[in-house]
């Protein structure tokens, strides 16, 4: 685990309603690279995660959905068979913000148990 993503993992996002500017691509760049397997898509980060079988995907989206719940920061997530493609940005702000970051370092976690 990087030192990026310990931090990220023992914050809680902020609420966010816009009015605030999305991060720029020099505050995106270290905290992407600490968060291995995400790619910045645009204004969005995605992480592809495969799995064994169905089953195994769907408590992965179960888990995702536990947490974007208590986070209240919900992500895009696309579900094959055993795929899950997981897409965090702030849609109030129309990019980037510390949120998605602290989602996406959360769910790395859940992968890894």
């Amino acid at each position: 685990m990087t030192t990026i993503v310990e931090e990220l993992v023992r914050k809680k996002c902020a609420p966010c309603e816009g009015g605030v500017a999305a991060l720029s691509d020099a505050q995106i760049a270290p905290l992407l690279k600490g968060l291995a397997g995400w790619q910045r898509d645009g204004v969005k980060i995605v992480k592809e995660y495969k799995f064994k079988d169905h089953y195994q995907a769907q408590a992965f989206t179960n888990a995702v959905m536990w947490v974007s719940h208590r986070e209240d920061h919900h992500p895009y997530l696309l579900v094959g068979y055993n795929t899950v493609k997981v897409e965090f940005w702030t849609h109030a702000i129309g990019g980037l913000s510390e949120n998605d970051f602290i989602c996406a370092a959360k769910v790395d976690m859940l992968f890894d148990i």
